[in-house]
């Protein structure tokens, strides 16, 4: 009897192994919520960094050689070579 027995009882436990791996696991049913949160902080971080390329192809326009913005191109100017005076309002353009 405890032959007849053993086998379905392994394929109980074999079972009963990937029953809980696939519920407690690390790619689990239950680490779907990790996951989301995840995807949020990822997806904030993606807007960020398409906001900051946005920003940097706009001031590569601005800095155009067949069209240069003067203004922009003084500002950078005064700015890299310290002669914006402490008394200044510079006003960054986006």
């Amino acid at each position: 009897m405890a032959r007849s027995a053993a086998l379905p009882a392994v394929a109980i436990l074999i079972i009963g192994y990937f029953a809980s791996s696939a519920l407690l696991g690390q790619n689990g049913v239950f680490a779907l919520g990790g996951y989301k949160a995840e995807l949020a902080r990822k997806t904030e971080m993606l807007r960020r960094a398409e906001a900051y390329r946005d920003t940097l192809r706009h001031r590569a326009q601005l800095l155009d050689p067949a069209h240069v913005d003067s203004d922009y191109g003084d500002e950078l100017v005064r700015k890299t070579t310290g002669q914006v005076r402490p008394d200044e309002v510079i006003i960054p353009r986006n």
